[in-house]
């Protein structure tokens, strides 16, 4: 999942992007509102994260631009972060177009799960559990593997963190295909280099421990990707 983090503290934004990134996300940071604003009129993001306390343009007006119909993730999940535990703020914060907030200090494993919750929402998924055929992916536990139907148990399988990233794509869209494209924008940043190659790469590992379970990963050709079962 690609997520855009928008907080001007550089310390608060290090940790948080490295925690986010530890769990599976490929984060991109900008320091402001207007910077912000600048990105999301050309680029799509899964969610964002956003400060209020920004300067210059703050966070809460940050927020109201981009619901305009004009901006690319007009319609991304929006959590905002603040130091203000004022109930006007939350209220002000949530009626410009927030989906939910949190104050600071927090920990991570909550705005994890509060992430987890928003894109749940967002792509009309309503468990953290995501299958397909005899495929499931735990999202909230980071686990995977096959449920046999004879006696109930779950066979693991083991996937490296982009593994799967293209995975949790796939499942989330899944039976609609996913596009190239939108699949290297959920491994990798601004800040890595991970050519088109690099999704066939992962595509073929994930293939060669889905399929001999009935699970294919169909290519569509000039697009991108499938889950289908056989």
């Amino acid at each position: 999942m690609r997520l855009l983090l928008v907080e001007d503290d550089i310390m608060v934004a290090s940790g948080i992007k490295l925690g986010l990134a530890e769990a599976g996300y490929a984060v991109d940071w900008v320091g402001s509102g207007e910077r912000a604003e600048e990105v999301l009129q050309r680029e799509t993001f899964d969610v964002a994260v956003v400060d209020i306390g920004l300067p210059g343009m703050d966070g809460l007006e940050l927020t109201r631009r981009l619901r305009r119909p004009e901006m690319a993730s007009h319609d991304m999940p929006v959590l905002i972060l603040t130091a203000r535990d004022a109930l006007h703020d939350r209220v002000q914060g949530l009626d410009l177009g927030a989906d939910d907030y949190m104050v600071k200090p927090f920990e991570l494993p909550e705005l994890l799960a509060r992430l987890r919750a928003l894109l749940r929402r967002s792509q009309a998924a309503t468990t953290a559990v995501l299958t397909f055929g005899p495929l499931e992916l735990d999202t909230a536990n980071r686990r995977v593997g096959i449920r046999h139907d004879a006696d109930g148990s779950l066979l693991p399988i083991e996937l490296g963190p982009r593994e799967w990233t293209v995975l949790e794509y796939l499942l989330i869209h899944a039976p609609k295909p996913a596009s190239k494209d939108k699949l290297l924008q959920a491994l990798t940043g601004w800040d890595k280099e991970i050519t088109p190659n690099a999704v066939e790469v992962y595509v073929s590992r994930l293939r060669g421990k889905l399929e001999p379970h009935g699970v294919a990963l169909r290519s569509i050709r000039g697009f991108g990707y499938r889950l289908e079962l056989h």
